[in-house]
């Protein structure tokens, strides 16, 4: 009677943590502008009935009256799931969390505004508020000898701590930079992908793409934005993407990327709807899901052989099959982490990383972020940020408050390798699917492997069923190694 009373509340909260999501996208998609303000009330009365709901003392009473030797394993991860957030959530005072939702609704429009103007100082105010906020939370919900950012951390990558990601992700800094300076000495030049290609014909191109990589149109839809992401699960799961007309890469693998995103929520098991255990099991996961469509399998030798035969078809491109391959995967040290080559994407969140845990810690403070940004970007990239909207204003993720996010970027990157090499295993004929522009082998893989899978185990766990055993980052620095090293003939 307990665990059917907790879960039933837990649903209905689920349910309204949804609609606050959907007024979100529709926020950053396609709300007029004169309602920014109306929607951050929104946003923070809808925050703070939340809020009460998941500190419902009830919720304790129930978790305590559960006799969890009479559970199945679901009813078990949802026990575990719902008392590791009751236990945060407890400690998060109901001023401070409605205080956040505003303050982060109000974000993003300003760094929407002062990004498109390249203007910090019209962003810094509102970024100062959040990180305080931000700072308040860590402090508040924080148990005993956690720090600051492993109590954010823990909201994106459960039971997931600072040190040890620190030890993982560590493992990529030598061995990337390494690379990229062997790519720089090569000598090889690869020409780059140029022209004025219409608006249009990237749209209709990268909406054959989500479908092509198992998009459910019936459950979902596409938009344009800012900064593309994607939100929803199920049978409502919404993506987005934005469109330069002389860089059509950006249209299309961003599509493919938030598309897996978006097939992962499209695929969680049904029957576990609304309840922890059948929701996604971490952000690295997550990412992992959309890094391996929009890299292992759309940036593939055999994937870009049947893309190529599109874009001569939609835009008339006069690159050979060849020269459009080495054009996907042209490495370049760019100032856009979202445009960035395999090669360089981790540097570029690593830098993200440990700066957002300076300021989270307080050893950073926000009106030196540029210049600390700046500094940074010079040490690992070699180029001076001469534009901020290219610099500090290039990502959302801090004006909405999600600090404790960019690390699971890495994290997905070499969850993704993993997945890869075991898949290729199981699927000899990968790369003729692929040649051919179908991946329903590949997407079919991930269902039965990830996705039918919800959060009943966690991430270490379920990566590690996946794949056969303990992940590291070694088949991730191995895939890298394999494909530039042929590419720039080192």
């Amino acid at each position: 009677m307990a665990y059917d009373d907790l879960i039933a509340h837990v649903k209905q909260t689920e349910a309204l943590s949804q609609v606050r999501g959907m007024i979100e996208w529709d926020q950053e998609a396609m709300m007029p502008p004169k309602g920014a303000e109306q929607r951050a009330q929104q946003v923070g009365a809808l925050a703070a009935v939340l809020h009460s709901r998941a500190t419902d003392p009830r919720v304790g009473e129930w978790l305590s009256d559960i006799d969890e030797s009479a559970l199945d394993e679901v009813e078990r991860a949802n026990v575990a799931r719902i008392g590791r957030d009751w236990l945060r959530n407890q400690k998060m005072p109901a001023d401070l969390a409605e205080a956040l939702a505003v303050a982060t609704s109000r974000g993003q429009g300003q760094w929407a505004r002062a990004r498109a103007a390249s203007d910090v100082g019209a962003f810094l105010p509102v970024l100062s508020e959040i990180v305080n906020l931000k700072r308040q939370q860590a402090d508040a919900q924080r148990l005993e000898g956690e720090s600051r950012y492993d109590a954010l951390l823990d909201g994106f990558e459960p039971g997931m701590k600072t040190d040890a990601l620190i030890d993982i992700l560590g493992t990529l800094r030598a061995p990337l930079s390494d690379l990229r300076e062997r790519i720089a000495g090569s000598g090889r030049q690869v020409q780059a992908l140029e022209g004025d290609f219409a608006a249009e014909g990237q749209m209709a191109l990268a909406r054959e793409l989500a479908g092509t990589f198992g998009y459910d149109w019936e459950a979902g839809r596409m938009d344009l934005v800012t900064h593309p992401f994607c939100m929803g699960t199920l049978g409502d799961v919404r993506i987005t993407t934005r469109v330069d007309q002389a860089r059509p890469f950006d249209c299309l693998y961003s599509t493919v990327h938030e598309v897996g995103h978006a097939v992962y929520e499209q695929g969680l098991p049904e029957a576990l709807a609304l309840t922890p255990a059948g929701g996604h099991v971490s952000m690295g996961v997550h990412e992992s899901q959309s890094r391996l469509l929009e890299n292992q399998l759309g940036r593939s030798r055999a994937f870009c052989g049947w893309l190529h035969g599109r874009m001569v078809e939609t835009f008339g491109i006069g690159l050979d099959q060849d020269a459009f391959y080495a054009a996907v995967n042209r490495v370049e040290p760019g100032f856009i982490r979202t445009e960035a080559d395999e090669v360089h994407y981790n540097l570029h969140v690593l830098m993200r990383f440990d700066l957002e845990r300076q300021l989270i810690e307080g050893e950073l403070e926000v009106v030196d972020l540029e210049e600390a940004w700046n500094t940074r970007f010079v040490t690992d990239f070699g180029r001076e940020v001469t534009d901020p909207a290219n610099g500090m204003l290039q990502d959302v993720h801090w004006s909405v408050g999600l600090f404790g996010y960019f690390p699971t970027y890495a994290l997905g990157n070499i969850y993704a390798a993993a997945l890869t090499e075991r898949m290729r295993g199981d699927l000899p004929g990968l790369d003729d699917d692929l040649a051919r522009g179908e991946t329903g082998a590949a997407i079919g893989w991930l269902r039965e492997k990830v996705h039918r899978h919800g959060s009943v185990m966690d991430a270490p766990e379920l990566m590690e069923q996946a794949t056969g055993g303990p992940v590291t980052s070694a088949p991730l620095i191995a895939y890298l190694e394999r494909k530039f090293g042929a590419l720039y003939d080192l």
